[in-house]
């Protein structure tokens, strides 16, 4: 079950690029709402749809002053390469070893017979690093509710 509204969120240290400084969530807390995205597998036609979405109607998150990030337990040489080919404007993290999915509860035991796979999911992060709005669908070609998940940001404000 994924972690609830009013619960203080992880913290995590997600490698964007190999060898680099690790992405933190405590970064940006006191400074802006975060939108986290888990996403299945990288490439696979749903999160690609999903994070397409998000590419291409980027002035919605960046005109509230939120930061997105994608997050998916393919390494970081997928994630980012996947990024490249989207023209993300955003970070897309490896949770490679699952510690974020599982920390927000989303980590799916059985997904097509794989094992340690997020759940497509979504969180609002507010300015003071509480949850301010869960999503998750164990249906992989639900995509995420994104109006909804404007409301959460404008209210997390």
């Amino acid at each position: 079950m994924p972690l609830q509204p009013g619960t203080p969120a992880p913290d995590f240290a997600l490698t964007l690029t190999p060898g680099e400084a690790p992405l933190r969530l405590g970064d940006y807390k006191g400074e802006q709402p975060v939108v986290l995205l888990f996403f299945p597998l990288a490439f696979s036609s749903v999160c690609t749809t999903e994070l397409d979405e998000v590419c291409r109607d980027y002035d919605r998150w960046s005109g509230l002053d939120a930061v997105v990030i994608g997050i998916s337990i393919d390494s970081a040489f997928v994630n980012q390469r996947f990024a490249e080919e989207l023209g993300a404007l955003f970070p897309i993290a490896s949770d490679f070893n699952k510690e974020a999915a599982s920390d927000y509860g989303v980590l799916n035991d059985d997904y097509f017979g794989m094992r340690g796979v997020a759940n497509r999911s979504a969180f609002v992060i507010d300015r003071r690093g509480v949850i301010a709005y869960t999503w998750m669908s164990e249906d992989p070609s639900i995509l995420p509710p994104f109006d909804e998940i404007e409301r959460a940001v404008i209210g997390a404000m």
